[in-house]
């Protein structure tokens, strides 16, 4: 049972992640709209991520916009589930069994 919802969610997440980021909003966040609004924005720095591999939702290198945003998704989602399998791993209660090896 406990694999079945694992599996399920992370199906249901790299599906979101990967076709649903390309109907997502292409409106500036409410940061970005406020900063249009009140004529503020041009003093905004450029990231200092600006040029890392997933910058701007999008994949540096695959010129498809629908496939480079959906392959962005799908590594966050993995990416995620890496680093938080991880820490859960990392902090599990351990048996008496456990620790004998």
């Amino acid at each position: 049972m406990r694999t079945r919802f694992f599996v399920v969610g992370l199906l249901t997440a790299l599906l979101l992640a990967s076709v649903g980021s390309y109907y997502a909003s292409a409106h500036p966040d409410g940061l970005e709209y406020v900063a249009e609004q009140t004529g503020f924005i041009d003093s905004a720095e450029d990231p200092k991520t600006g040029d890392s591999p997933f910058a701007d939702y999008q994949t540096s290198g695959v010129e498809d916009e629908r496939l480079s945003g959906g392959l962005a998704g799908v590594v966050g989602v993995l990416l995620v589930l890496v680093i938080a399998g991880g820490v859960a791993y990392a902090v599990r209660r351990r048996t008496p069994a456990d620790s004998a090896g």
